[in-house]
């Protein structure tokens, strides 16, 4: 197998077909010696029926069922995991990344590079407060980051086996699959693409997991956090002191101070720094202890392929 397309669909039932239609259209010089993996994660609607159907007419068409929602980057890396080219481009199944750049991907990767990834120099489709906190995103990650993120890229990457191979073999649950292609490094490049409108369905990333999202980034490829709390501790403290020398200020000189004012102050503040601090340390322990339970990342309740599985197949 050359060539590997895995899409990760969560209730993209009336996408599954046009995406399958565009992908074969993109594919055909590789298409003797291509697949494409569609990972149904836990849809609640008629998306695994819609993966059937199209395999009946599409046999290079690759079924992954999870037997629950385990989100977007353990559905991605249960389709990675699933394979088997030499070459794997990763999409998603709303098509607002372009498949059309994978010949230009192809030739670039033929000049020896390892990762082919987009990079959005436009977003067409989407709100100023999307983009503005997508801005902010990749700032703020790069600065407590000790991995160099590219700004506006996603998952959409061509990746050879070797690279692959070695994401892989990372074997953390909070998996921040873009920041993990470019810890391993080897030789990477970006292609830039406007990143169209979405045309079926509604986005799977709303606010709540859009911070969640965020929050995995930033605790798997840093500790700087940790070393914020502490300098936030060192700055209460400062400002602790200065409050005591005003204290002793007011005492020598006789002046009355009502103070309540000042008192509540001072408690709210250290109060939010300890809140801060403990949140910190809470998201790094709370990954500790998901983390050593050491469970399997997702199951796989059903697979479509030429040859079918023996037995459920799981990936810790």
């Amino acid at each position: 197998m050359h060539l590997s397309i895995v899409v990760p669909c969560m209730n993209e039932e009336g996408a599954i077909a046009p995406l399958v239609d565009r992908l074969c259209a993109v594919i055909a010089p590789w298409a003797h010696k291509a697949e494409i993996i569609l990972v149904d994660d836990g849809s609640t609607d008629g998306t695994w029926e819609a993966i059937e159907d199209v395999r009946l007419f599409h046999k290079i068409v690759v079924g992954v069922r999870l037997s629950t929602n385990r989100g977007h980057q353990i559905a991605l890396t249960a389709g990675l995991h699933a394979a088997q080219g030499a070459r794997i481009l990763m999409l998603d199944a709303d098509l607002q990344d372009p498949p059309e750049l994978l010949a230009d991907m192809m030739h670039m990767m033929d000049q020896g590079y390892d990762v082919v990834y987009g990079r959005r120099i436009e977003r067409q489709g989407e709100t100023l407060f999307k983009r503005a906190t997508a801005a902010i995103f990749y700032r703020l990650l790069n600065a407590l980051s000790d991995v160099d993120i590219p700004h506006n890229t996603g998952d959409f990457r061509l990746v050879n086996r070797t690279t692959l191979d070695a994401v892989l073999a990372m074997p953390e649950r909070a998996r921040f699959i873009r920041g993990m292609f470019a810890w391993v490094g080897f030789r990477q490049i970006g292609i830039e693409y406007t990143r169209a409108p979405r045309t079926n369905g509604e986005t799977k990333y709303p606010l709540r997991k859009m911070l969640r999202f965020a929050m995995d980034a930033m605790t798997s490829f840093s500790t700087k956090p940790l070393r914020l709390a502490t300098r936030l501790s060192f700055a209460s403290l400062g400002v602790a002191g200065l409050m005591a020398a005003y204290v002793v200020r007011s005492l020598i000189l006789f002046q009355t101070v009502p103070g309540w004012a000042s008192v509540v102050l001072a408690v709210s503040f250290f109060s939010g720094v300890q809140l801060l601090t403990l949140g910190i340390l809470g998201e790094y322990i709370g990954r500790l202890y998901m983390e050593a339970k050491n469970r399997p990342l997702y199951f796989v309740q059903d697979e479509l392929r030429e040859t079918p599985p023996a037995k459920l197949r799981e990936s810790a």
